[in-house]
């Protein structure tokens, strides 16, 4: 397959019980930008969040939505929302500054890493290439 031909990741659509505040928390943390904002399904409210290639959608239901379970073994499951950034350690500071907790840090080939649980129950896997 030629590259003008590989697919690529546009978006991932989650949701959160308040996307206006998710998307201010993600661009935030990752130096996103909101894309678009507007009314979304059933009378909810849709934010696209990320940068000029790819975005997050953070869907918020027009009542309040069930709680999140973490079940990596249930078919279906969202395990991670995988994150690159240039400067792991400066992002790792803004996830702390926001009241999350970092884990599992790892310094693998070829590169470095760690994960956190936003305030919705969603794990970020953070990951730098930059050694």
């Amino acid at each position: 397959m030629s590259d003008a031909n590989v697919a690529r990741l546009e978006h991932v659509n989650l949701t959160v019980p308040d996307a206006k505040a998710t998307a201010a928390m993600l661009c935030r943390l990752f130096g996103w930008h909101v894309r678009w904002e507007g009314p979304a399904l059933g009378n909810g409210h849709t934010v696209h969040v990320g940068n000029q290639v790819s975005y997050l959608a953070v869907f918020t239901p027009p009542a309040e939505p069930n709680a999140a379970s973490f079940d990596r073994m249930r078919t279906g499951h969202l395990n991670h929302v995988g994150v690159v950034v240039d400067d792991l350690d400066a992002t790792e500071a803004r996830v702390k500054a926001e009241g999350h907790e970092p884990y599992s840090h790892d310094d693998y080939e070829p590169g470095r890493r760690f994960y956190f649980k936003d305030e919705n129950g969603i794990e970020f896997e953070v990951v730098s290439y930059g050694r």
